[in-house]
C-alpha cells in the first residue's frame, strides 16, 4: 500500500515556474525603489537650502520674477558694504576682473546684484556703476516677492 502512495508522487511536490535548484533570474526592485525614494526626499529637503552666495535679508517688492534659461552671475552686498561673488569677498578694484572671468558670454552676461535691505543705497548704486562702467549691460537688482 505504501508503494502505491509513493507511485502517485505524494513525497515530492513540484513548484510552479522553477525547475530544480538553478539560480533565480528575477531582480527584486523593492530595495532599489526604497533607496531612490529616500534620495528624492533628501534632495527635496536640501534644495531650498542651497542658496547662492552669502545669506542676506533682501528687500521685498511686487515685481514679477524674470524668466532666465541660464544661471546669471550674482554679486552680493552685505549690510556692512562688503561685496561678494559667490562666497569670495571682492574689493572694488577686483569686481570687474572677477566678473569677466566668471561671465561665459562676455559682456552680454546677465549680472544680478543682491543687496541687503539695510545696506546704504549709495553703496548699491556705487557697485552697479562699477559693473556697468566695466562694460556689462544687463545688470538687475534681486528682491524677494512680497509676503501677503
Amino acid at each position: 500500500m505504501s508503494m502505491a502512495a509513493g507511485a502517485q508522487g505524494g513525497g515530492k511536490r513540484r513548484r510552479r515556474g522553477r525547475r530544480g535548484g538553478g539560480p533565480i533570474n528575477e531582480i527584486n526592485m523593492t530595495p532599489f525603489i526604497d533607496v531612490v525614494l529616500v534620495l528624492l526626499i533628501i534632495f527635496m529637503v536640501a534644495a531650498p537650502m542651497m542658496t547662492v552666495g552669502v545669506p542676506l535679508d533682501l528687500p521685498q517688492s511686487k515685481a514679477s520674477p524674470l524668466n532666465s534659461d541660464t544661471k546669471p552671475v550674482t554679486l552680493s552686498i552685505r549690510q556692512s558694504g562688503q561685496v561678494f561673488l559667490g562666497e569670495d569677498e571682492l574689493t572694488d578694484d577686483t569686481i570687474i576682473p572677477k566678473l569677466t572671468q566668471e561671465a561665459k558670454s562676455g559682456f552680454e552676461e546677465r549680472v544680478f546684484v543682491r543687496g541687503d535691505k539695510r545696506v546704504d543705497y549709495g553703496r548699491v548704486a556705487q557697485v552697479m556703476a562699477i559693473v556697468t562702467g566695466g562694460g556689462f549691460k544687463k545688470v538687475a537688482l534681486v528682491t524677494e516677492p512680497e509676503q501677503r
